[in-house]
């Protein structure tokens, strides 16, 4: 199972996310809710990286990505509507694939 950790500041706003384990859903290579939850997360970080510039807090492995916002950086609206967009697609996921993704919401 994936399981995904939406962090949120007291204020509401996202400041990071956390993807941990693998969906299961197919043999590796041709897990389509591991693809899809794997460009979804990865298109954000581009987003907040290359389109905004920003330098977050990044760590992988194997079946682990993290990505934590610098501080006062989620303060602003654009960041807040990639990573809105990104909670709204692996909502969307999650509701179709109960069983391979587990999507929480967590306060800091």
């Amino acid at each position: 199972m994936i399981n995904v950790r939406l962090w949120h500041s007291g204020r509401g706003n996202i400041v990071g996310y956390t993807i941990t384990g693998h969906a299961g859903y197919a043999p590796r290579g041709t897990d389509i809710v591991c693809a899809a939850v794997s460009a979804l997360t990865q298109a954000a970080l581009l987003g907040l990286t290359e389109h905004l510039g920003l330098d977050p807090k990044v760590e992988t492995e194997t079946g682990y990505l993290s990505v934590m916002l610098p501080e006062g950086s989620e303060k602003d609206g654009t960041v807040q509507a990639i990573l809105a967009t990104l909670e709204l697609a692996l909502a969307d996921i999650a509701d179709q694939y109960p069983a391979q993704v587990c999507l929480k919401k967590e306060g800091l």
